[in-house]
């Protein structure tokens, strides 16, 4: 609809930026811990994962907290709160000299995380319930250029100084910030608004509240295994391709791009087609199929080669996240769409939290001397089989939404 248009390309750059502010930051993670005295790469990226922990844990916190606000006072004022909190963050990043301030300033990036969660459940308000899975879709896009333009960003702006992606990250938020300030309108009208309670101040209680919803349970597990497999991208991807192929910080901000086209290609042009012609439920079975595939691939990996043919694949399995997204905001009210958002983003922040404390030490582990055998790759073959667990759920949910499929 036209009066839509402008708030929904709006939200989709904004959330591309904030792509562009994580992304930005990915390339410069193995040299950013030995600016702080980190340690190895081994060493290095344990704290890196710690890092990443204590955004997913403030996230995993507020991210309910967050969309229960958003369904009381509305989704613009919690947006543009969260935007601002963004830059100031990465001006602490910028300005940090030692470990635990990095850790400080993520910590507070993950208590502003509420740019997805409230700009996902703003999509929601302005799309009719068979418009959703599409333009979930779109986010999945929006994040995919983002990916694109961030690490290409962080590999050339480190070779000026190490600090200079950070500070380009902040500019780019305050920015988006005022953009946000002139022309986001709100989108959850009074009359569909619902009071803010102590209970939703309980992270918990609000999951095991969604959790109780019929028919949103094996969604939301298979969101949080899916999640947490698929953490081991983000989490290792750095010192992967610095252990096993020698990559430079440039190198590594390429192939996070590549990966980022081919993400934005897939949400952009097969998501829509890949929804109307196998439907939701049949979609994410086989994006977990080409999840198994992919990461055993990454498991095993030795050759470049065998990196470029298996990222289109990964880069397919980013259907599974918008087509289950769909099936849970389906599912409930337009008042508890936020609700439903942030225990979803609530739900990938946990996973984001365990995910870097045990893929790193494993990944440790078996590139120390002493590991018996060298296996860098570990770490994608544990979360290959951790998607191919969650496969019979997928299959669960595709037999009891059959007779609504479309042909295919």
């Amino acid at each position: 609809m036209p009066q839509e248009r402008g708030p929904l390309l709006f939200i989709l750059a904004t959330l591309m930026i904030d792509a562009i502010g994580i992304g930005i930051v990915f390339p410069i993670m193995p040299d950013l811990m030995a600016r702080v005295g980190a340690g190895d790469l081994a060493q290095g990226s344990i704290w890196a994962g710690v890092l990443m922990a204590a955004y997913a844990g403030a996230q995993f916190l507020f991210a309910p907290v967050v969309g229960s606000l958003s369904d009381a006072f509305g989704r613009r004022p919690v947006l543009l709160l969260a935007l601002a909190l963004l830059a100031v963050d990465y001006v602490i990043m910028a300005l940090a000299g030692s470990l635990w301030l990095l850790i400080a300033g993520r910590t507070l990036a993950g208590l502003a995380g509420a740019t997805y969660i409230t700009a996902t459940a703003y999509i929601a308000d302005i799309s009719a319930p068979g418009e959703r899975a599409a333009r979930f879709g779109l986010i999945g896009a929006a994040f995919g250029i983002g990916f694109v333009i961030g690490p290409a960003l962080g590999g050339i702006a480190a070779t000026w100084h190490i600090t200079a992606p950070f500070w380009l990250a902040a500019g780019l938020s305050a920015l988006n910030f005022v953009f946000g300030v002139f022309v986001l309108p709100e989108s959850l009208k009074r009359e569909n608004r619902r009071p803010f309670g102590a209970r939703d101040l309980n992270a918990f209680r609000t999951i095991v509240a969604a959790f109780r919803v019929p028919g949103l349970a094996i969604p939301l597990i298979c969101i949080a295994v899916f999640e947490f497999a698929n953490m081991v991208y983000p989490t290792l991807w750095a010192f992967w391709g610095r252990e096993t192929f020698g990559w430079s910080t440039l190198v590594i901000g390429l192939t996070l791009s590549a990966y980022g086209v081919l993400i934005a290609i897939v949400q952009a042009g097969v998501m829509p087609f890949a929804v109307a012609r196998l439907g939701e439920a049949r979609l994410a079975v086989w994006g977990l199929v080409l999840g198994v595939v992919s990461l055993v691939g990454f498991g095993f990996a030795d050759a470049i080669w065998m990196v470029a043919l298996l990222l289109p694949l990964a880069a397919l399995t980013d259907l599974v996240p918008p087509t289950l997204t769909a099936m849970s905001a389906n599912t409930v009210e337009e008042n508890r769409q936020g609700m439903v958002q942030g225990v979803i983003a609530s739900l990938s922040s946990l996973a984001a939290v365990l995910a870097p404390l045990v893929f790193t030490p494993l990944f440790g582990v078996f590139i120390s001397d002493e590991a018996g055998l060298y296996l860098p790759g570990a770490p994608f073959l544990f979360s290959a089989l951790l998607v191919a667990l969650i496969l019979p759920l997928a299959i669960r949910i595709r037999r009891a939404q059959r007779p609504h499929m479309p042909l295919g």
